[in-house]
């Protein structure tokens, strides 16, 4: 057994770097910061996501049906908040519910959750590509 496993260690420093630039585009002041927070944040949202389920299913295959998924399990999250019975916006109110499942629909998620997965998928193919074999 292999204690070193590239591909993993590669999806971890991934994932390591990602969570920080997802956290600072959510909670970043400045300029541009209103499209920052609100759709560059989901950008990174689903980069996080597709790195993630990579970590657990890394073969070749999950390469192009992990953004796929991804991009349809946030749409209907997405979409999934519409929908405000008390109940949901006592959960919504946690901070770390907030960042998973956010709190407010918006048109404006789907595009860039698409960009999210189509760099996600480049970014995959990529740490795939370094490590095949594992």
């Amino acid at each position: 057994m292999r204690f070193f496993n590239k591909k993993r260690s590669l999806i971890t420093l991934s994932i390591f770097l990602v969570i920080p630039l997802g956290l600072y585009s959510k909670y970043y002041r400045g300029i541009g910061s209103a499209w920052l927070n609100d759709y560059g944040a989901a950008i990174w949202y689903e980069v996080f996501w597709c790195l993630l389920a990579f970590y657990f299913f890394s073969g070749q295959k999950a390469l192009k049906l992990i953004p796929i998924y991804v991009f349809i399990i946030t749409c209907l999250i997405e979409i999934f908040q519409l929908w405000n019975p008390p109940i949901l916006a006592l959960i919504r109110s946690h901070i770390l519910v907030k960042l998973v499942l956010g709190t407010t629909f918006s048109w404006w998620d789907f595009p860039h959750y698409l960009i999210g997965c189509l760099i996600a998928w480049l970014w995959l193919e990529l740490i795939y590509k370094l490590n095949p074999k594992n």
